[in-house]
């Protein structure tokens, strides 16, 4: 990212290879998705390749790792994190912090609460509602603090809903998982793609290991049931034991070297 002191250097080249990833990866992109994507990128430098947005729905998201980088390159002060005993429940896992973001040493801090109990994460990271409710925490005190009126990613449930029925031919249900997203689900290439920035996991290695969880030569060749159930297995392991999950990973590369 070309960036000088939180500006953006070169704005119409980074817009161009921003619309041109999104294309790659969320395909035809909406003329009002286009326009946000460049206010996006003009006053926060947010980049599609750093995994900074996700679009869901039709609708942009920034992500945990977009709003830390709009911070350093800001040169944010400080971001302090306390949990708020009086709202929580370790019994039933809810939990509240508070988050406050100083983006100067004689900043007054902006703060922003963050929340997380069962009821309001996915399935996929049942169990981490503790780190969830930081997360959430600091991702809207970031958002107060430089601006961002977009939701992050971090604080779905996995379930946006969307206003505008889908087309006919995008209501059926994809062998592969690759279609548009269904049920509001958002489609399971990009909650792996999700994983695999958040845990910063190597995506061929992961690709690998898919395709042998799955029983198929190719990932493609599996069943969306297949893949669902391959995200939902990847997603707890990152969050309870991703060292274990890297070791298992780096086992496939070796296959891979040793492949004809």
């Amino acid at each position: 990212m070309d960036v000088i002191g939180g500006a953006v250097k070169d704005p119409v080249r980074i817009l161009r290879s921003n619309v041109r990833l999104a294309r790659l990866a969320w395909g035809v992109l909406s003329r009002p998705s286009i326009h946000a994507l460049k206010e996006l990128t003009e006053r926060h430098g947010l980049s599609v390749a750093g995994g900074d947005l996700q679009l869901l729905d039709g609708r942009w998201y920034v992500t945990h790792a977009g709003l830390l980088g709009l911070a350093r390159r800001n040169r944010c002060c400080g971001v302090r994190v306390q949990l708020v005993p009086q709202f929580c429940e370790s019994a039933v896992s809810r939990w509240v912090f508070k988050a406050t973001v100083y983006k100067s040493p004689r900043s007054r801090g902006f703060v922003g609460y963050g929340d997380a109990d069962p009821s309001n994460v996915s399935s996929v990271v049942r169990g981490a509602e503790m780190r969830v409710a930081e997360t959430r925490a600091v991702n809207r005190a970031l958002r107060k603090a430089y601006g961002i009126g977009l939701c992050s990613v971090e604080e779905l449930d996995w379930a946006p809903r969307s206003n505008t029925p889908a087309p006919p031919d995008q209501r059926k249900a994809s062998t592969n998982g690759n279609n548009s997203h269904k049920n509001g689900q958002p489609r399971l290439r990009d909650r792996l793609c999700l994983l695999i920035r958040q845990h910063k996991l190597d995506a061929n290695l992961v690709k690998a290991y898919a395709a042998d969880y799955c029983g198929t030569a190719t990932l493609r060749e599996a069943s969306r049931d297949q893949i669902e159930a391959f995200i939902n297995d990847l997603a707890a392991r990152a969050a309870k034991d991703r060292d274990g999950l890297i070791c298992q990973l780096n086992s496939y590369s070796k296959s891979q070297e040793v492949a004809p």
